[in-house]
């Protein structure tokens, strides 16, 4: 909580990052995901870790770079992060609205 609290401003890019090394399925990444919105963590940033998980894991992205070359596989990484990043914020500013 003390990191990735609603009154901090890296607490989407944070939740990113963390993302990355985590291997699981979606349906794996629910209970996390209800456990940290039950303490209080941003929706958005819940958000953010969970396409993070899903999308840039590591395994995904070593399975990713046997089928296409290098440079689309950098743009696809900066390309999903910076979308996860953007909703992880519109959804941590609208959070009010929808809960």
């Amino acid at each position: 909580m003390s990191l990735l609290g609603p009154n901090h401003w890296y607490s989407v890019v944070l939740a990113t990052l963390l993302g990355v090394p985590i291997y699981a399925d979606i349906f794996g990444t629910l209970p996390i995901a209800q456990a940290l919105l039950s303490v209080g963590v941003g929706l958005g940033t819940v958000l953010a870790l969970m396409m993070a998980v899903t999308t840039l894991s590591l395994p995904s992205i070593i399975l990713l770079k046997k089928v296409v070359k290098t440079p689309l596989l950098i743009l696809f990484v900066l390309y999903c992060t910076l979308g996860i990043m953007l909703i992880g914020f519109i959804f941590n500013s609208i959070q009010a609205i929808l809960l």
